[in-house]
């Protein structure tokens, strides 16, 4: 079974944070956390958070009866990072000209699974 968890709306261009996505894709949830604990990027701090809520549900759903999930076996099935809404601003340039500067986010999507 699947257990999923998601961060929409963080506030990180999707471009900083898929290669942090690509260390963890495929591994042990504990491994993928170990790897994110060193990496010195803020981004790395938002999947890890992820990783975490999307463990939180795995767990839950440990409480449901008939059902016996072992945390340890769980692996980073999917990954995913898309590109949310972007916030539009204007930085006046020379003769009148504007810029336009995008301040984007990103949905974050993390998805585990059982060996």
């Amino acid at each position: 079974m699947a257990y999923k968890a998601i961060h929409r709306f963080a506030r990180i261009s999707p471009r900083k944070v898929r290669p942090l996505a690509d260390l963890v894709r495929g591994k042990y949830a504990d491994e993928a956390l170990d790897i994110l604990r060193y990496q010195p990027h803020r981004g790395a701090r938002m999947i890890e958070g992820v990783i975490r809520s999307a463990l939180g549900n795995a767990q839950d759903a440990d409480q449901n009866p008939g059902q016996t999930i072992n945390v340890d076996s769980l692996f980073v099935k999917e990954v995913k990072i898309d590109g949310g809404p972007m916030f539009k601003r204007i930085r006046p340039r020379s003769r009148g000209m504007a810029y336009p500067i995008l301040k984007r986010s990103s949905h974050i999507t993390v998805t585990l699974e059982e060996v």
